[in-house]
């Protein structure tokens, strides 16, 4: 008995003497498996237990895409057909028997975000497709129908028929509450394995100099994102879409910790238009603007470079009403830091019509704000297409009246007046000497136009000699053609 004692006096002196950390964890340890709620965590130290709550809250949300398409592929005939010599003769009607069509297949993912069966993906990794198949990780499968596509920001929705059945899908947060450094999975179809995981932290906000989109501002983060994953879902640890995966910078062709994800504030504007059986129109705010170097602004007095310098404001537009002028630097929206065009673009891009926008502003260093109305562009003049015939520079050529919306149609934010030409037929005299489609007409025989109609009747009148002054990518170049 005594010396059971002994030894249950020194089992406690031993215990006093363990430090608490080390005693709070051993209690962890025996906490029995079944008492432990399998919850959507709700602090860091729940989060370090486990992701799989999450996962099976956000996984059944995502499913795998199927797209086929029609392709041609070129026979292998002679390719001495290829030759103009011999096309001289034979013409170009040997080409359809050179083709031959044949089925390619492309898989990604897809995030249900509507129990009506709204999907939204990569407008990528459907484009051109003929069939749309899509799997959800229950097995079920639905053909799919294609609702709205969006190049400009590489989105689409898609939408199934489930036909009664409940499907499940996934709850959109608002991206603008993301901060660097908050842990993100990333779900998808990686190489067709099947639905993957992985987990990351976001890495940047607000990547603006990618480059894959019109509207570049993007979530980066270094969860794995691999072939496949386009169109998935990146989430934060409450189960909540926080972005779409759509790109990784890799020169392997792999994942090497750099992804991006498109934030979920802008997949909400294209899923609500397509929801609301409508044709995606973004806001406009009548204003030409450019970043904000170091050399302007030192030039303009001001302490460090960041923002939007406004160098022209369309008379009557938005921007125009709300005080905006030119010489003015946007530094902020809705209380977001603006760092550059990108970012105010993205900003105006996610705002409702009907809507406004608090805009910061510094003039002549003085802050100050305004209220930015959003509002559709407007087609004035009317865009009044017309084909362009006749033996001079511009046949063949298509041409429009340029306005706010025919310059948003095209993503020529930056030109609101002019004749545009819209399509070059090929073959034809403005093939030949090299117009393209975009290129501005600024004027002719040193008279400018503003009208298709006014152009194309005074090129009627022409013969001889042209002397076509137009824009490209910003540029502004002059040719002269004799007949």
């Amino acid at each position: 008995m005594t010396e059971l004692r002994a030894k249950l006096v020194k089992l406690r002196r031993t215990a006093r003497a363990v430090p608490a950390a080390l005693c709070v964890a051993v209690v962890l340890t025996v906490v029995p498996a079944a008492a432990q709620q399998r919850e959507v965590p709700q602090s860091r130290e729940e989060v370090m237990l486990s992701f799989a709550p999450v996962v099976k809250k956000a996984a059944p949300a995502v499913v795998n895409i199927f797209a086929k398409r029609q392709v041609e592929q070129r026979s292998a005939v002679s390719s001495l057909l290829d030759d103009p010599f011999f096309r001289r003769f034979f013409g170009d009607g040997l080409d359809d028997q050179k083709r031959r069509k044949r089925e390619q297949s492309s898989l990604g993912s897809g995030v249900i975000v509507a129990e009506e069966g709204f999907i939204v993906t990569n407008e990528h990794v459907i484009k051109g497709a003929t069939e749309i198949k899509v799997v959800l990780t229950d097995r079920r499968e639905f053909e799919a129908e294609l609702v709205l596509t969006d190049e400009r920001t590489d989105l689409a929705v898609l939408r199934v028929d489930p036909g009664g059945e409940k499907l499940p899908t996934i709850e959109m947060r608002d991206s603008d509450d993301v901060e660097v450094g908050d842990l993100v999975l990333a779900l998808g179809n990686p190489f067709g394995v099947g639905q993957t995981v992985t987990s990351g932290i976001v890495s940047a906000l607000a990547r603006t100099q990618v480059g894959i989109t019109d509207f570049s501002f993007f979530i980066q983060t270094d969860a794995a994102i691999n072939p496949g994953n386009s169109g998935g879902a990146l989430v934060t640890l409450d189960g909540r879409l926080i972005g779409i995966n759509t790109a990784i910078y890799s020169r392997s062709g792999g994942s090497v910790g750099i992804g991006f994800a498109i934030p979920a504030n802008m997949v909400r504007t294209v899923v609500d238009s397509a929801r609301d059986g409508r044709a995606l129109v973004r806001a406009w705010t009548g204003l030409i603007g450019q970043d904000l170097t170091s050399d302007l602004a030192e030039g303009l007095r001001l302490e460090r470079p960041g923002g939007v310098v406004i160098s022209d404001v369309y008379d009557g537009g938005p921007a125009d009403r709300a005080g905006i002028d030119p010489g003015d630097v946007i530094v902020a929206v809705n209380d977001q830091p603006v760092n550059d065009l990108q970012s105010l673009r993205y900003r105006v891009a996610t705002g409702a019509l009907g809507d406004s926008l608090e805009v910061e502003m510094v003039r002549q260093g003085q802050t100050l704000n305004a209220e930015l109305p959003l509002e559709p562009p407007p087609e004035s003049p009317p865009r009044n297409e017309v084909r362009l015939l006749g033996h001079h520079p511009l046949g063949g050529a298509y041409v429009a009246s340029l306005s706010p919306a025919l310059a948003e149609e095209l993503d020529m934010p930056d030109n609101w007046a002019g004749v545009v030409i819209t399509k070059v037929q090929r073959g034809t005299p403005a093939d030949r000497v090299g117009f393209r489609a975009r290129d501005i007409i600024l004027s002719l025989n040193g008279e400018s136009y503003q009208n298709s109609g006014n152009l194309a009747n005074a090129l009627d009148r022409i013969s001889g000699k042209w002397q076509i002054t137009f824009k490209r990518d910003g540029k502004v170049r002059r040719v002269e053609f004799n007949s």
